[in-house]
């Protein structure tokens, strides 16, 4: 059972309104002195406490999705992050690419056998070059099935969660494909194909879409393995031009950094309540080695003001009262426009928190101004 289950959050709400009734119930017959009585309406009262507790982690993980299992919140989720044993072709070699499941998208209608809002599939991705795995979803619009449209490429955006993230609350909380295909229905944006993930590829460790010496390779999995992955199994447009990258929060530093960094694979990146530097501390331990340059290739303020201006487009996001990245986001956008190749547009709320509410109210802007940026062909 997950942690975002109601198999898992319904028998601790009970537990927890049970033992409440249980010491209003049995509050008068442990009146009085004595070591038991005592006790007994200490362990009474600690465990509806915890109880209590219990049951909001519960509800407010199964609301924005930081943990998908007991193993991602005690951080005993690594097996998956390292690939060994694959070859690079050849008979019985396996693709980079599997697709473990699918079903249609929630709340646009559709069925399996014709999938009138598209489909979503659970795939697994193989990354040869950093020798990282990931699973992800993909939403494939329902245009890539129709017959009028078999020699058409598609664009695609990739979309990044906040660290640690499940991929899922990607397409059940932040509703990315339901909101898609309702823009491209109503002729607001073009059909596009949705990869969605979580930049933690290396799990428990939050590596900041690094490429950390020694350590994992997560920038190359983002800007060449997932890419060459994609493209070897879908009908999808050719890089740059047909590629965009979405993220929120570390998803969105995530975005944006790949976006400068690596144009000619991403035409576009936007980073909805990004922050612009990578943090250290006990979640990322020490990404940069002791190299500077590292450090500083890493920082996006310093890379717009040193580093030759990229041929890409760039959206952020932020509120202001609500967002801790309200002026480092106004500064950013001022060295972005100091240059005179890289565009860079803006989302600015009067009010909103650093949370899936937000983020919800920024998607539909973000994935139009997405779609405007990118070519199908």
């Amino acid at each position: 059972m997950g942690l975002t289950s109601y198999a898992v959050l319904v028998p601790a709400v009970a537990a927890a309104v049970l033992l409440f009734v249980a010491t209003v119930w049995c509050w008068p017959r442990l009146a009085g002195p004595g070591v038991r009585p005592v006790g007994a309406r200490v362990g009474l009262l600690l465990a509806t406490q915890l109880a209590l507790f219990l049951s909001v982690g519960l509800g407010a993980n199964r609301a924005f999705g930081f943990y998908s299992d007991w193993s991602d919140l005690l951080g005993l989720e690594n097996a998956p992050g390292v690939v060994a044993g694959r070859t690079e072709g050849g008979a019985g070699a396996a693709g980079p690419l599997q697709v473990l499941d699918a079903g249609r998208v929630k709340g646009v209608g559709g069925g399996s056998a014709a999938p009138a809002g598209g489909r979503v599939q659970r795939v697994d991705i193989a990354g040869r070059a950093s020798r990282i795995a990931s699973s992800a979803y993909v939403y494939l619009p329902p245009e890539y099935f129709q017959s009028r449209y078999r020699t058409r490429t598609f664009p695609v955006s990739v979309v990044l969660t906040g660290y640690p993230g499940t991929a899922r609350a990607l397409v059940d909380k932040l509703h990315y494909p339901r909101t898609a295909r309702k823009l491209a229905e109503t002729g607001r944006m073009q059909p596009m194909i949705l990869v969605m993930l979580r930049p933690t590829v290396a799990p428990p460790r939050d590596t900041e879409c690094v490429d950390v010496p020694g350590g994992p390779r997560t920038e190359t999995f983002f800007a060449k393995d997932l890419p060459d992955a994609v493209a070897a199994h879908y009908r999808v447009a050719p890089r740059p031009v047909g590629w965009g990258i979405v993220g929120d929060s570390t998803g969105g530093y995530c975005a944006l950094k790949l976006a400068l960094h690596h144009p000619r694979v991403y035409a576009a990146g936007a980073g909805l309540s990004a922050y612009y530097e990578a943090p250290s501390d006990p979640t990322t331990g020490d990404l940069f080695q002791g190299d500077d340059a590292l450090r500083d290739r890493a920082d996006l303020r310093w890379y717009v003001d040193h580093m030759p201006a990229p041929d890409t487009s760039l959206l952020v996001t932020t509120s202001r009262h609500g967002e801790a990245n309200y002026r480092d986001t106004l500064d950013f956008v001022a060295r972005v426009r100091a240059t005179h190749r890289t565009g860079v547009a803006s989302i600015v709320l009067d009010s909103g928190g650093h949370n899936f509410n937000t983020w919800r109210r920024e998607i539909p802007a973000t994935l139009q101004w997405l779609s405007g940026r990118l070519a199908a062909r």
